[in-house]
């Protein structure tokens, strides 16, 4: 499971995910890619789930990047748990994905391959997502 090894502040604010994306909206390692198409929040379980979904169809062939990091903390409290006495325990990590954020790379495989392999990954995730090629870009 992906996770900061140590981070400046252990709880932090949920924040917005608004706008498109202007960092990670290119591909930089591989000749294909899987690009979200919408903004959410994306658990280090659902990028692990995808890259183990990949990496299986792709069967050791080939290179795969993640290009997205789970560095927020989302904190939650117990069921049934008065109001106040401070906010909760970090639980998981999440990484916030703009429309346009390239979420994994892929290298070494044919086309076919890369794009069920990419297909399989998308079902993974909660963000709607569309399969890039290099050379059309």
């Amino acid at each position: 499971m992906l996770m900061p090894k140590r981070s400046k502040y252990r709880k932090t604010f949920k924040g917005r995910v608004r706008g498109p994306a202007t960092a990670g909206h290119f591909i930089a390692f591989g000749d294909y890619a899987l690009q979200a198409q919408s903004h959410d929040r994306i658990t280090s379980r659902q990028i692990e789930s995808a890259r183990q979904a990949m990496t299986r169809y792709i069967k050791r062939g080939g290179k795969i990047w993640i290009r997205i990091f789970p560095h927020i903390s989302v904190s939650t409290k117990a069921l049934g748990t008065k109001m106040g006495s401070g906010k909760g325990n970090p639980e998981y990590y999440v990484a916030k994905v703009k429309p346009g954020t390239i979420l994994f790379e892929m290298q070494g495989v044919t086309e076919e391959v890369a794009r069920e392999a990419m297909r399989l990954a998308s079902h993974k995730l909660p963000v709607k997502t569309r399969f890039l090629i290099k050379e059309d870009l």
